[in-house]
């Protein structure tokens, strides 16, 4: 995805009532799945919603935590109120915790409402400091207020077995008040400490067989999902987990993405905002062994346009098929849904997607599709495609032109209302050069068709799905999109923990689509604090949102002309080539391409990483 400047961070408004299905129990979105039966989940923070008087918090005034009249608490009565005073002045609110050591992740969470007076958009005057023991988890402001409450979520795992002060102090300055709000502070522990006997991902070579039937104006979706799967781990599988991203987009109470008379296992409790559903399996599948299991689907698309949401009638789902959750040497992947990026991790799958819809509604598709008649007035898409992470579709009446790049690769544009035939003549062109420029580079493009939905109003800028993209009428977002068909679609990574290995990458294929070269670029690099780095992961991010597209893209970028220089060009050239070329359909890792460019040079680059923030 790439970000655009001052987008609204607010999601979709919640989906219509869920669709029929079995009712599914809900946890908390805080919660995880166990790792281990060693850990015992929990919620070490006490009072954390401020509801049974102070104690065990230490505030540094008795109107600290407080109910009276001028802010209002997140949920119950009470919260903590810092500052809001208008001169110089210092507020404190600690409590000691004490984080299990059997349990292999900590989450430290609360809710954060700033409001102020001051009026700059450039200088922080008043500011709020979130520690955990002595490490600074992050810094707030007055530049960061909001006209509501934002969930602020930190992994703080590392602390586990120690007794730490959880605290926040803020500080103004002489004039022009500023309020940090904070309430329902939580720091939740799952997952035991003893990973699994092997670091192997599965469940693997996962293969999803989906029929879906739509109502009439393409929001509203209902079927059944199958979904074969492989134990590749040599330690057996008890449960799967699917992930129901689009759950975000709504609540636990109106879902719109409802699983229902589950087959092949026994569904669990929902988790992680809804988002990830446990399936216990009959009897654990032995390494090696394949197991299917079936659901009911339904699919309500909120209004909105998003990645998942209605443009009025054109439909974009995107993220709306659950798929298999990865479970590897650091227990399951069940990141929560970030909107400032990407949470998704998948291993390579095949999809068959049948979608039955009216025949006057186009659906652009992942993979390669066929039309049939079906019904009176309707026509069922047939979309199949091998060794993809995902599968997305779009369905709206859309204006649609096709074209084939020089090199063989079948580009279809489908417009919405409002965008021009020269424009979407120019995003056809666009794609054509793209993707033959990307696939010089790195490696054929894979996937037959090329789907590109064009529509001006999408507050995130582009989207990325294997053969399938949303985009803006924008000549580097469309190439960035489908750079990212090498950069997270065949070469994978883990885009919450390691959000740099697709959008860094996708950033840097464009600018040299482009014929940039990124001279002197980082001559302008600026870190904001000495936690900030190219390589940290969207929990970061998502709590320091102003500088995820700055560091991650720009500065990503620029780290990988830097390294261009040091390597030289075609060194640079055949590293990157090579590299997609040795984890086709795989999964990439911080740590394996750091190995590769250092094997592809005599020049030690260690001093490199270092200077460019790159861990891992």
């Amino acid at each position: 995805m790439r970000p655009t400047p001052h987008k609204s961070l607010a999601a979709a408004a919640c989906a219509a009532a869920a669709l029929a299905a079995v009712s599914l129990p809900a946890t908390p979105a805080s919660a995880q799945a166990p790792r281990a039966d060693a850990c015992t989940p929990a919620q070490v923070v006490a009072n954390g919603g401020f509801e049974s008087g102070t104690s065990p918090w230490t505030q540094s005034s008795t109107s600290v935590i407080t109910d009276r009249t001028g802010e209002s608490a997140h949920g119950g009565t009470h919260f903590a109120w810092l500052n809001g005073v208008g001169s110089t002045h210092t507020d404190t609110l600690s409590q000691s915790v004490t984080i299990p050591s059997g349990c292999g992740k900590a989450t430290l969470t609360f809710w954060l409402h700033i409001d102020t007076a001051e009026t700059t958009s450039s200088t922080a005057y008043d500011k709020l400091t979130a520690k955990i023991g002595s490490t600074t988890l992050a810094t707030y402001s007055n530049l960061d207020k909001n006209t509501g409450y934002v969930q602020k979520s930190f992994d703080v795992s590392g602390f586990a077995g120690q007794t730490v002060d959880v605290a926040f102090t803020g500080t103004e300055d002489y004039s022009l008040q500023t309020s940090f709000v904070i309430d329902d502070v939580a720091l939740d522990t799952s997952g035991g400490s003893t990973p699994p006997a092997d670091s192997t991902r599965t469940p693997a070579a996962p293969s999803y067989n989906v029929s879906l039937t739509s109502n009439a104006s393409g929001n509203g979706w209902t079927g059944h999902e199958s979904a074969t799967f492989t134990n590749a781990s040599s330690t057996a599988l008890s449960e799967v987990y699917l992930r129901l991203w689009d759950n975000y987009h709504g609540t636990c109470s109106a879902m719109p993405i409802t699983v229902g008379n589950v087959t092949g296992g026994t569904a669990g409790a929902l988790s992680v905002g809804c988002t990830a559903l446990k399936i216990d399996l009959p009897t654990p599948l032995p390494q090696g062994q394949s197991a299917t299991i079936g659901f009911d689907l339904g699919i309500s698309v909120p209004d909105g346009a998003d990645r998942f949401g209605a443009d009025g009638a054109f439909n974009n789902i995107g993220n709306a098929l659950p798929v298999l959750a990865i479970r590897d040497a650091a227990g399951w992947h069940l990141d929560p849904y970030t909107n400032n990026g990407e949470s998704f991790y998948s291993l390579a799958a095949d999809f068959k997607v049948t979608l039955d819809h009216p025949t006057g509604l186009l659906v652009p598709a992942t993979g390669t599709s066929v039309d049939t008649p079906g019904s009176s007035g309707r026509t069922v898409t047939t979309a199949t495609a091998s060794k993809v992470r995902d599968f997305a579709w779009a369905a709206g009446p859309f204006s649609k032109i096709s074209g084939t790049s020089p090199a063989g690769t079948a580009i279809n544009i489908y417009s919405v209302s409002g965008i021009s035939s020269s424009d979407a003549q120019s995003m056809l062109a666009t794609a054509k050069s793209a993707v033959d420029t990307h696939a010089a580079r790195f490696g054929a493009y894979p996937y037959g068709e090329l789907d590109a939905v064009i529509d001006n109003n999408y507050w995130f800028g582009g989207m990325e799905y294997p053969g399938f993209v949303l985009d803006l009428v924008s000549t580097t977002a469309l190439t960035h999109e489908i750079g990212h068909q090498w950069w997270y679609g065949i070469v994978g990574d883990d885009e919450y923990n390691n959000p740099w290995l697709d959008e860094a990458f996708a950033d840097y294929s464009t600018d040299l689509a482009q014929n940039k070269t990124g001279t002197n670029c980082w001559n302008s690099v600026s870190w904001a604090s000495s936690a900030e780095k190219i390589t940290n992961s969207m929990a970061y991010w998502d709590a320091h949102s102003s500088r995820y597209s700055t560091v991650v893209y720009g500065y990503g970028k620029c780290a990988l002309h830097d390294l261009r220089r040091v390597l030289g060009d075609s060194v640079m050239a055949k590293l990157l080539k090579d590299y997609a070329t040795s984890h086709w359909y795989g999964v990439s890792t911080t740590a394996e391409f750091k190995a590769a460019a250092q094997a592809a040079t005599s020049t030690d680059l260690t001093s490199f990483w270092t200077q460019h923030r790159i861990d891992g």
